[in-house]
This record gives structure tokens, C-alpha cells and sequence, in this order.
């Protein structure tokens, strides 16, 4: 059997067994708090996860169903000695090798017999002896397996352990397996267990204090994923964060010549402005208050940037220097031409600058509506223009102190504004200059502070130099009338505040499906609200396949996800083209050139969403018109598809269109959960039909334990990602869930037949 050893850092857990300075196995009880022990914890559970188990609570005792099957394969037989534990273990864990076995055997032997001198009589033992085969079998198969390998398997419980938990864990560790007992609230309730403190160390360390209120695995948990979301698309976040305009006293360039120090002192942050000029205050003295405003920044040796009327587009052999590929959405293709951005002068403003291209690229994505192609020749652009300017505006910058870009003359045209928006997110003072209010300016942002005068002058050139210019008394600088700052989001919504929404499909790992399917919209990564049209992240996907082919487990998750607001359609095809349609017959009057006659279709006798409020029909209207568009649908434009597409979103079933009545789109979305355990195929008008609810804003999910591709025919591209959670399975028959709990566990014919 494995010795149990003493740490000399908690890293010593994740030493493999033939490095190890004493060749042993670590039982630890951690009852204090730091950031070393949270750090430990983080990579310590992803350790459990993956080659062990992780107990949150305690280890349920056998069920009825469990014990049955036990009795079914075991039988009832029960004697203390080594011969038949081993067999028995043999038998009812056959994946383990010998030398586990041995180990396993012992550590159990020992475990029995100091029972037995502990005054446990036969029956009791016995008794013991199976709610341990049981535990082995039903928790820790993957442990057992994987006890005494180099690579050391892992356990992690978290909360009070019992007696019988105790002693299982101890035969676990005897035989191989690293273990951490997670203790909140210290010794008292496990002293109780192990008076003698005999069957762990308790681990402590200088500095340890309690554990924050709250603290637990599962929020632990929720970090690291949210963590991983950010990391996912962005990479590792930088250390500093804009603070724009907030700071600013409504001066004007009085407020972007102020130095770091006097616009705010949050460590966290860099303090930036954001400020377009319309006009000028008086013509006299204009040129003048520019040229002084140049000299202080100047003075104050302040990075600068002036451009004049225009920003050079990039050259050919600029944009041929960005590094870039064929694309499947704005998310990837953001991501990768990020890659592009080097500034190895310092590291910090690097991260900064992949940050606010990111930002930027996805926000206009998701505003603009345009082709994936067009964002790309935008995104080289931003790459491009900042090449260019990043070491006049970055070198030996040393945050938090700002550069300053000025712009004379306003954005011609929306790649430059688009510039100067992602700028506005570095520690860059971008100030726009229109002195003559009949010229043009393209730019607009929600972070845009503006401030405008009446009278009008033209000005081609920035004053550089003092030649001709007027200087101005105090009498010229009188009090001057100044906007407000633009309402800023207080994250708070009205109840149906919105009436314009876009969704976009979320790309997220299986186990996240459970975790954003029951949060509201507003707490949801990448909901955003731009000019009051909101964006909905949403759930597109298909599930193939039964994890570890539990059939029971399957089901009771499967109901878990079946809320009020859920449709749930058991078996393909849903819409039938022989199904009873009204509409049908008329939609061909209901298109021109590809799109909707709004009026018309209202107007018809068949029309049914007319008892709707005036915004849903919009919005039901708005989404089929961009299914059209999108031509998501296989044989639109081709061969009438568009006409099958119109009439079947016109014939919605009631349920459907209520739950689209009901939407608030900040709160919970509604859902539809399409299970299909056949060979069957989902017809056109089922397609047409997710395809859609997924652009209103529904979760939409297929289930298809067989892992056939019984959705994808009437596709023209990828719509919805798909995750492979297990074992194939056919001819499965779908339940009555309102009989089925959700902690439905599988019964012995399940364990014994259910997989093929």
C-alpha cells in the first residue's frame, strides 16, 4: 500500500509519483484562506475534474435500484479475508489491473478489520463492505482505474466528511490517490470523525485566514468559467481599463491638457477623452486657442498625433503586411487578425490594443449588418492605421499618462470614424476639430462628448507656429454655454424597454448549455444595447449522442432543461407540408425583388398576427425578411424556397407566437427543445422554423442521441454548433417526463443493456 507523506508546498501535489522526494500519496485538510490556497484550489479541481473525482456534499448512500443491481451480480455472500475481497473486487470492477487490485484489497482488508476491533459485529461489516463496493462502483470507478499510475489520481471533497466517506477516502489514498479535504469551517466537525486526527494532515501555512463568505467549488466554478469565456475570445485581459470623458469638467481642450495626475486617481484606470468640437467659439481668437493648446501639449512632452482632413488610407503594401484567412463569423475572425497586432515595446499596451480591436470589430459586427467580407476590409484597416501610429503615439509612454490624436476637419468616412472609436478605448485623448459646421462628420459613438458653437470658420491647416496669430485677452475667454454628457447605461431596464432586437449565436462548451439556459438575457456574455436595438445571445445547437450512455441520467437532464417557456418537440418531422396552412396559397403576392410587402400581408384575411402588439409583428416580420436574406435555408432564390419559408413563418403554432409576445428582451428567452431518437429527418418547414425562432431570439436545441445528421439537410451553411457528449444510441423511446425525476439514476437492465 501508498504511505502517506508530508507537503513541503501544495505544489507538491501536482509532482508525478516517480519525482516525488518521498515516494508516497498527500491526504490534506486545507481549512484556511489565500490567494496561494484559491490558486491551488483552481488547478487542483481541473486536476479532480479530469483524471479523479470531485465531491461537493456528501456521497449519497446506495438506493434501492443500486443495491439491487449489486445483489444481482454479487450476490449476498460476504467473508472477511483477503482471497474473497479480492475476488470480489474482480468481479465487480474488472477494469482495475493487479497490482490496483492488491492495494485495493488490502487497504480494504485493513479497513474491515480495525471495524471489527472497533466492536463491528458480522452483519455490520457486511453491511459496510457493500455501501463501499457500492461507493467504488456508482463514484469512483474513473479513480480506481487510475490508482498507483505515475500520474496520481486526484479527490477533492468539499464539506464535512463522515465516518464511512472518511474511511473510504483513506482506502483510496492507501492505494494510490491524492486527496484534499475542503473544510470551511475548520476541525471541529471532523474531529468528531477522527479523534486522533490519524487519517490526514491538516495543512497549514503563514498567512491563512478564513474563507470569504460564500465561498464554494461552485462559485469557484463559475469564475473559472467566466474567466475562460474572456480568455477564450480575448486572451488574458489587460491591467488597466479606460476611464473616458467621465472625468472631464466640460473645458473642452482646457480638459485634455490636464495632466494624469489631476483627472482621477484609481490605479485601475487611465483617463482618456473622447471629444468632438463643432464651430468655433470665436473667429477671431480660433486659430490662436489651437496653437496655444498645441504648445502646452508640446510643453507637457505629450505623444502627439495631428492629422488634417483626411487619414491617409493604407498603402498596398500595408494591407498585404496583415495576415489574414477565410473567416466563419466575426467572433473568428476578430480573434485571428488580433494576431496582427505586435507592439513589443511594451507588453501592457499590446493587450490594450488587442482589447479595443476586439471590442470594436465585434461591436460593429453586430451594428452594422454587414457582410463578413466588408468587416474583414475594416478589420485591416484598424491593423493597418495602427501600425502607423502606434509608436508616434506609444513610445516611451508610460500609463497612466495619455497620448493625444487631433483630427482637423471630421470623418470623411465610416473606416475613419471607426478609427478614431477604437482609439477612444487607449490611452489616447482623440479630439475631433469642425470648425466649418457645414462640413461633414461621419462620426458617432456613445462615448462621443461633444460640444458645439454657432459660428462657422475654415480651416485647412493645424497651427504649428505663431505666424499670424491673434492672442486673445481674458475678455475673449468669458463663461461659455456647455451640453450635458450623454446619458450613460445604468445596466436597469424597464419591462419591455426595447422593441428592436438581433441575436447572435453563442459559442460555448456543452457543459454551459445547463448554465445559460435558466439567465436572463442582460446577464449573458455579449448582450449589449447600441441606439435601443438590443443584442440577444443565444443557444443554436445539436446534441449527439448519450454521455457515457446513461439513458436515465440522460433523460432527467434532459427534463431539467423543459421550463414553462420551453417548446419541446418529441419526434421529426414537427411541420408536415401536408399540414393545414391558410396563408399558403397566397404568399406568392406577399414578395417583390426578394422582399416583404409589409402592408400587404397585414391587410390579407389570412394574416393572423394582427392581434399582436404593432412592435412584435415588426419584429416577427423583421426576422423573416432577414431569413430570406440570409438565404439560410437551402434553394432560396433558387427555386421558391423563399415562398415555403414566408408561408410557414405566417402559420406559426399559438403556443410559439405567444411565447414571442411574452419576450422581454432582456429578460429570460424563450426555448424549444427538438428530440428526434429516429432515423427520421426533420422536414424543410422545421428547418425554416429553428432557423427563425434562432433570429428572434429562442434557444434552440436539437437532441439526437443517435448522432445522425437528421438536421443539417435543409441548411445551406453552419448554423448552430454541435457538441459530441457520448456514446451513440438507437431505438430509444421517449419517455413520459412528467414521470421522471430529475435525479433519476439508471436502473441495473439500464447498466446492464442500455448501451447498445
Amino acid at each position: 500500500m501508498f504511505e502517506r507523506r508530508t507537503l513541503s508546498s501544495l505544489n507538491d501535489y501536482f509532482i508525478k509519483y516517480k519525482d516525488r522526494r518521498e515516494k508516497g500519496v498527500y491526504l490534506y485538510r486545507i481549512n484556511g484562506y489565500n490567494d496561494s490556497v484559491k490558486d491551488f484550489l483552481i488547478k487542483y479541481y481541473e486536476e479532480a475534474r479530469r483524471t479523479g473525482v470531485v465531491i461537493e456534499g456528501r456521497i449519497p448512500n446506495p438506493d434501492g435500484k443500486q443495491l439491487s443491481y449489486y445483489g444481482e451480480i454479487m450476490g449476498t455472500e460476504f467473508r472477511l479475508d483477503m482471497a474473497f475481497l479480492e475476488k470480489s473486487l474482480k468481479k465487480w470492477l474488472p477494469r482495475m489491473n493487479d497490482y490496483q487490485r492488491k492495494n485495493l484489497t488490502a487497504a480494504l482488508y485493513d479497513t474491515l478489520m480495525q471495524m471489527r476491533t472497533e466492536g463491528k459485529n458480522d452483519n455490520m461489516l457486511r453491511n459496510a463492505y457493500i455501501k463501499f463496493m457500492c461507493w467504488l462502483y456508482y463514484k469512483f470507478e474513473r479513480v480506481v482505474n487510475l490508482l498507483g499510475e505515475n500520474t496520481i489520481p486526484k479527490i477533492l471533497y468539499e464539506g464535512t466528511v463522515s465516518t464511512y466517506e472518511l474511511k473510504l477516502i483513506t482506502m483510496l489514498s492507501k492505494s494510490g490517490c491524492d486527496v484534499v479535504l475542503l473544510q470551511y469551517q475548520g476541525d471541529n466537525a471532523y474531529a468528531a470523525v477522527d479523534r486522533g486526527m490519524a487519517y490526514s494532515d491538516r495543512f497549514d501555512q503563514v498567512g491563512l485566514g478564513a474563507f470569504p463568505e460564500g465561498f464554494s467549488m461552485k462559485m469557484l466554478r463559475k469564475e473559472l468559467e467566466e474567466r475562460s469565456n474572456i480568455e477564450r475570445l480575448y486572451g488574458t485581459p489587460p491591467k488597466w481599463m479606460n476611464c473616458t470623458n467621465a472625468w472631464m469638467e466640460g473645458s473642452g481642450l482646457l480638459d485634455i491638457v490636464k495632466p494624469a495626475a489631476e483627472r482621477g486617481s484609481d490605479s485601475r484606470f487611465f483617463y482618456n477623452g473622447f471629444l468632438r468640437i463643432w464651430g468655433v467659439e470665436d473667429k477671431l481668437t480660433y486659430l490662436n486657442d489651437l496653437y496655444q493648446f498645441y504648445r502646452e501639449l508640446v510643453q507637457a512632452k505629450r505623444n502627439l498625433v495631428i492629422a488634417e482632413q483626411m487619414l491617409p488610407p493604407p498603402a498596398n503594401e500595408e494591407i498585404a503586411a496583415v495576415r489574414r484567412k477565410n473567416y466563419e463569423n466575426a467572433s473568428q475572425m476578430a480573434a485571428d487578425i488580433s494576431a496582427n497586432i505586435i507592439y513589443a515595446a511594451d507588453n501592457e499596451l499590446q493587450k490594450l490594443m488587442k482589447k479595443a480591436f476586439m471590442d470594436t470589430m465585434l461591436a460593429e459586427a453586430k451594428s452594422s449588418g454587414e457582410s463578413l467580407n466588408r468587416l474583414v476590409n475594416k478589420a485591416v484597416y484598424m491593423i493597418c492605421w495602427l501600425r502607423r501610429y502606434a509608436d508616434k503615439l506609444f513610445k516611451n509612454l508610460r500609463l497612466p499618462n495619455t497620448a493625444c490624436f487631433i483630427y482637423l476637419g471630421g470623418c470623411r468616412n465610416d473606416n475613419e470614424a471607426l478609427f478614431l472609436q477604437l482609439l477612444s478605448l487607449l490611452p489616447v485623448d482623440v479630439v475631433v476639430l469642425v470648425p466649418n459646421q457645414n462640413s461633414q462628420c461621419c462620426l458617432s459613438a456613445s462615448n462621443l462628448y461633444e460640444i458645439h458653437y454657432e459660428d462657422s470658420l475654415t480651416v485647412e491647416k493645424f497651427p504649428r507656429d505663431s505666424n499670424g496669430m491673434h492672442m486673445a485677452t481674458a475678455a475673449y475667454h468669458a463663461e461659455r454655454d456647455l451640453d450635458t454628457m450623454m446619458y450613460q447605461d445604468s445596466g436597469m431596464y424597464r419591462n419591455r424597454q426595447y422593441q428592436k432586437a438581433v441575436s447572435v449565436t453563442l459559442q460555448c462548451i456543452y457543459e454551459e448549455i445547463a448554465l445559460l439556459w435558466e439567465q436572463e438575457m442582460r446577464f449573458r456574455p455579449n448582450f449589449n444595447v447600441t441606439d435601443s436595438i438590443v443584442t440577444l445571445p443565444v443557444l443554436f445547437a445539436k446534441v449527439s449522442g448519450v454521455k457515457e450512455g446513461r439513458v436515465s441520467e440522460y433523460w432527467s437532464e434532459l427534463k431539467k432543461l423543459m421550463t414553462p417557456d420551453t417548446i419541446v418537440i418529441k419526434g421529426a418531422p414537427y411541420i408536415r407540408r401536408e399540414d393545414s396552412n391558410p396563408i399558403k396559397a397566397y404568399v406568392a403576392g406577399f414578395l417583390k425583388n426578394g422582399k416583404l410587402l409589409r402592408d400587404k400581408i397585414k391587410e390579407h384575411s389570412c394574416y393572423a398576427y394582427g392581434v399582436l402588439r404593432e412592435e412584435v409583428q415588426e419584429h416577427i416580420l423583421d426576422k423573416l425578411q432577414m431569413l430570406i436574406d440570409a438565404q439560410v435555408i437551402e434553394g432560396t432564390f433558387q427555386n421558391g424556397t423563399e415562398f415555403t419559408i414566408t408561408a410557414t413563418i405566417l402559420n406559426l403554432n399559438r403556443d410559439i407566437v405567444r411565447l414571442i409576445q411574452k419576450f422581454d428582451f432582456t429578460q429570460k428567452n424563450p426555448k424549444l427543445i427538438y428530440i428526434n431518437t429516429s432515423e427520421g429527418m426533420i422536414s424543410q418547414e422545421d428547418s425554416i422554423l429553428t432557423a427563425f425562432l434562432n433570429l428572434v431570439g429562442f434557444d434552440v436545441v436539437f437532441f439526437v442521441p443517435t448522432g445522425y445528421q437528421c438536421v443539417e439537410k435543409y441548411f445551406a451553411k453552419k448554423v448552430m454548433e454541435e457538441y459530441q457528449i457520448g456514446e451513440y444510441l438507437y431505438d430509444l423511446s421517449i419517455p413520459n417526463f412528467d414521470k421522471i425525476s430529475v435525479n433519476a439514476r439508471r436502473s441495473w437492465k439500464e447498466r446492464i443493456f442500455g448501451r447498445r
